[in-house]
């Protein structure tokens, strides 16, 4: 019996309403009730949502009450949302597991990421969203394409539960806070992926035109965002400079080291200082700055390396000026590898699915993404993972304004990755 496919315009109608409300890092709380809606009409066996569906305390980059209390007022005063459900998500406790049980047979998972990009969306007549009435209504905007992201999540799970031959048991996990590297740790270490035996994750776009599918994406960069409090002293800086500590010294002699950190001869490895500030006056000593940067390594190792060199240049910098520092890990994220068997299983399936014109057995991501800890914990008791790239034509490059994807892409996106899930739990031991 082969698979029954959600309908396209029900996938584009969902796709677009999660496009015009978007909600960033742990503030997902429309995004996840509105997955849950659906997940609920479609029926699955367990459902766990919130606190439930993540570990709690391996949450990072979680912003501050004031910003999930503001996020979570305007979820409320929708008035079209399930208070109940809502209440499971407050304090920023977003995101969820659907599992589907289908007698004897592996367990299989999907992981989906659902945050969106604090930055506004373009309104140029020419941006699709902005001219077909489903622009962003929210101070963020899906600019990395997590909305249709959802969407094939939820689209997958109605394939399955509707194919009478798929043996073994479905996990989905609607993932937050990728954007920050802040969710893809707490959700590996829930308890939801210790009987997975084979993971699929899956990101749309990266450069690959509709059509095109991508069954195995390597060379994750491994990731560390930090944040650097520089504290000094304030003094008078025409009258008593000699009695301040400058912590903006400080922090401009850490940003000059940092970017002088020697690159390392195994691999890849980048630096970059994001954002800066501190001081209150020109006319005073400044007693405080701050630094948030991140560090990268095409392996864990190299990542290391790169923190290491960079968490000693910041206590440097500090003092050769007298100032104080702390140190905040705001995301991380490891490297990981796609592992052949899935790789070979979602390249046969593409390759004789009508819709796709190109399959390319592997490519390299060059950036980062913390699904890297879900596909290791599944590899870490013997599973199998991949991570597949679902092309789109994508106008504006990922994170632009004018970001967008090609819905073209979302039946077969669905119908690759739902195929690919039921012939693993065939083929595979």
């Amino acid at each position: 019996m082969s698979l029954v496919m959600p309908e396209r315009d029900r996938l584009v109608s969902l796709r677009r309403d999660l496009h015009r409300h978007p909600e960033p890092a742990w503030r997902e709380f429309y995004t996840t009730a509105r997955i849950v809606e659906e997940l609920r009409s479609i029926g699955v066996d367990e459902l766990h949502v919130g606190a439930d569906a993540i570990d709690p305390g391996n949450r990072m980059a979680v912003p501050g009450d004031d910003q999930l209390a503001d996020w979570f007022q305007r979820a409320t005063d929708r008035g079209d949302v399930d208070v109940d459900l809502l209440g499971l998500m407050e304090g920023g406790f977003t995101g969820a597991v659907a599992v589907l049980r289908r007698g004897e047979g592996p367990t299989i998972g999907l992981r989906v990421d659902i945050d969106a990009l604090l930055r506004e969306e373009s309104t140029a007549d020419d941006h699709h969203p902005a001219a077909e009435g489903f622009r962003s209504e929210t101070p963020a905007m899906h600019a990395c394409g997590h909305d249709a992201h959802a969407t094939l999540g939820v689209g997958v799970l109605e394939a399955i539960a509707g194919d009478e031959d798929f043996e073994g048991t479905l996990k989905v996990f609607f993932q937050p806070a990728e954007e920050q590297i802040g969710g893809g740790k707490a959700m590996a270490t829930s308890g939801h992926l210790d009987d997975v035996d084979y993971l699929f994750a899956a990101h749309v776009g990266l450069d690959h035109p509709t059509g095109e599918i991508v069954a195995g994406i390597d060379d994750f960069l491994a990731v560390h965002h930090l944040r650097a409090d520089f504290s000094g002293e304030p003094a008078h800086a025409g009258a008593k400079p000699e009695q301040g500590r400058n912590a903006i010294q400080a922090m401009a002699t850490a940003i000059q080291n940092l970017y002088g950190i020697p690159r390392h001869s195994d691999g890849m490895t980048r630096v970059n200082v994001g954002e800066v500030g501190g001081g209150s006056a020109t006319n005073i000593i400044a007693e405080d700055a701050f630094v948030e940067a991140e560090v990268r390594g095409s392996t864990t190792e190299l990542k290391d390396y790169m923190l290491e060199k960079a968490e000693r240049v910041l206590f440097n910098a500090a003092e050769m000026h007298e100032c104080e520092v702390e140190l905040t890990t705001h995301g991380e994220a490891p490297s990981a590898t796609s592992d052949q068997e899935l790789v070979d299983v979602v390249f046969d399936v593409a390759n004789g699915d009508a819709d796709v014109d190109s399959v390319l057995e592997r490519d390299a991501l060059g950036g980062s993404e913390d699904a890297t800890y879900l596909m290791q914990a599944v590899q870490s008791h013997g599973g199998l993972a991949t991570y597949i790239g679902v092309g789109t034509n994508h106008p504006g490059g990922h994170h632009t304004s004018t970001f967008d994807v090609d819905e073209r892409s979302l039946v077969p996106g669905v119908r690759v990755l739902a195929e690919s899930i039921k012939r693993t739990a065939q083929q595979l031991p």
